[in-house]
This record gives structure tokens, sequence and C-alpha cells, in this order.
């Protein structure tokens, strides 16, 4: 079993950053597709950054330019640094990891962006 545990989130100002950190259990963490994911209120969940095992990165336009995904495979952990944020930012983040069929989640981070 993998377990993922976010941490990172918070009230911030817009315009302000913050770094979201995801530890991932297991040994093999090298082999995952880790991503990002947002979901606000009465929204559904939404991609927001993902790095592939051979580091490729991807973001959606809302976030590109301002947030960026990266992964330290020597400390089983990825990371999402937000910078530039907005109050549509505001939203619960989650951590994910993917691997062939195998898919995991963290428990979630808030991250709350005020006007």
């Amino acid at each position: 079993q993998v377990h993922l545990v976010e941490s990172g989130g918070g009230l911030v100002q817009a315009g302000g950053s913050l770094r979201l950190s995801c530890a991932v259990s297991g040994r093999i963490f090298s082999f995952y597709d880790m991503g990002w994911y947002r979901q606000a209120p009465g929204k559904q969940r939404e991609l927001v950054a993902v790095i592939t095992s051979g580091d490729s990165t991807n973001y959606p336009d809302s976030v590109k330019g301002r947030f960026t995904i990266s992964r330290d495979n020597a400390k089983n952990t990825v990371y999402l640094q937000m910078n530039s944020l907005k109050p549509e930012d505001t939203a619960v983040y989650y951590c994910n990891a993917r691997l062939n069929a195998h898919n995991y989640w963290g428990q979630g981070t808030q991250v709350t962006v005020s006007s």
C-alpha cells in the first residue's frame, strides 16, 4: 500500500506564494507519475500539474507560468510551487501517484487565497 501525505497549505493573500509538499511511502517512488489536483467547493476535481517518472511536466493554461511541479526521488517527495496566487486558486489540493493500474491519493491540503 502506498500512502501520500500533503503539507504546506494555508491562507495567503492574492499575489503571494505557497509551496506544497507530498511525501510518498514505498520504495518505487521514482517509477510513479505524480500529479497535483484541486477541488473547489461545488466544482469537479481538476488537474493542476503532472510530472512523469521521466520528469516531463504538464500544466493547464489556468496555472501555466505560475505553478511549478518538481520531484525529489531521493526524498520520495513531490512539490508544487505556487506563485502569483489568485482567489480562484482557492481549493483543496490533492497529491496523486499513478503507476499502470494503480492510482493513489492523499488526504488533501487546503489552500485559501484572500483578495
